[in-house]
């Protein structure tokens, strides 16, 4: 076969059209002001690369294109669920397109679910039906759900010279320096599969045509190899790395939760009981912000969902507080005005609130009963 290092794939994968275009009808968006636009998505991620491309990027194109991709590897917990909803309602509210890449290929990749394609769709399913649930504004073509498999067989021809253009110009030392996005170490004994699932999801990138990785913080390393394919390939618009934060396990030095190990998070279909007492047993140290799950927990889920934090205590031990801001509640919990014990209530019953529609969802609808049946039976496998 002929060589031709200059020849990258084809045009229509090349460049992140950064072009205006009109609209007839004003949405919030275009009420917005580009400052307010840029504000309200740069509060999604904990890290931008980098922020002058962002506020390009909002001031040229009126649709801008966000990517996240999600494993279906097992039960949702809250960061994947609310988090996630949380974020993208952001991004839809800036006047951005979000895609959401249900990557069952890459599960099977992964070997989650045992590798059994039909588990994995189910659980994919299931993720779908959650989202919707807890309150993800998908009215429109706000938000569009796509599946690796069928996605990726339609446009093989686009694809694949994609990920084999990426995997040639990448030595192996690179790539495995990636495999931290599939939740592996270096040092683990990996398939071949999953050295080559790196230049598939960095392949994602481009392949969806998106401006913006909106993922967390862990998908950090994938998505600066995208940036510098760019570099390889001379393309000028590169994709703008937002990374989201990563909310802890419940339990004192868990960085993340994990699905193997309940305790540690808590799930979007919970009981109310079973919220209560994971937060209960939640490290939860008094006077101590730092390392605590409980305030991230407040700090990323309960404020940004509903703008404020209610204490509800007996007279002598305070009475009723709203706080109003993250830092209004810091200043009073590290000074040792509220205690674990009135914040741990607290907490509970704000995540209570937002879940019960997704447990009035599960518990009514045939098909989402189904679903969280099927895949609460499955056994989750790494």
């Amino acid at each position: 076969m002929e060589e031709n290092d200059q020849t990258p794939p084809s045009e229509e994968m090349q460049s992140l059209t950064v072009t205006p275009s009109s609209s007839s009808n004003p949405t919030t968006a275009q009420l917005l002001s580009l400052e307010e636009r840029f504000q309200l998505v740069r509060s999604v991620g904990e890290e931008c690369i980098q922020e002058d491309e962002l506020r390009n990027l909002l001031e040229k194109k009126p649709l801008p294109i966000c990517y996240d991709g999600f494993e279906p590897s097992g039960r949702m917990h809250i960061a994947q669920g609310v988090m996630k909803t949380i974020n993208v309602n952001k991004l839809t509210k800036a006047g951005c397109k979000v895609k959401i890449w249900i990557a069952d290929w890459f599960a099977q990749l992964n070997n989650k679910m045992g590798g059994d394609l039909k588990k994995i769709k189910a659980v994919g399913e299931y993720l779908i039906e959650i989202w919707k649930a807890v309150g993800m504004d998908i009215d429109g073509d706000k938000v569009e759900f796509l599946w690796s498999s069928d996605e990726i067989n339609s446009r093989a021809h686009e694809y694949w010279p994609l990920v084999m253009d990426i995997a040639r110009r990448n030595k192996l030392p690179r790539i495995m320096r990636c495999v931290q996005i599939m939740g592996r170490s270096e040092q683990d004994e990996l398939t071949a599969a999953q050295i080559f699932y790196p230049c598939m999801q960095c392949a994602d990138i481009f392949f969806l045509k998106a401006d913006i990785c909106q993922l967390g913080m862990d998908q950090r390393k994938v998505n600066v190899l995208a940036r510098e394919y760019c570099d390889d390939i001379k393309r000028k618009n590169k994709p703008i790395i937002l990374s989201h934060h990563m909310l802890p396990g419940l339990q004192q030095g868990q960085e993340k939760m994990s699905k193997s190990d309940p305790s540690s998070s808590i799930f979007m279909e919970d009981e109310e009981v079973e919220v209560r007492t994971k937060i209960k047993k939640a490290y939860c140290p008094p006077q101590i912000v730092e390392g605590n799950p409980c305030m991230e927990y407040i700090k990323h889920i309960v404020f940004p969902w509903f703008n404020e934090f209610k204490v509800e205590r007996n007279p002598q031990n305070g009475g009723e507080k709203i706080y109003k801001s993250y830092e209004e509640l810091v200043s009073d919990y590290e000074s040792g005005g509220l205690h674990p014990g009135d914040l741990k209530p607290a907490l509970t019953k704000a995540l209570n609130t937002i879940l019960q529609p997704v447990r009035d969802h599960f518990s009514k609808d045939p098909k989402a009963k189904d679903l969280l049946k099927r895949v609460k039976g499955y056994r989750v496998t790494r």
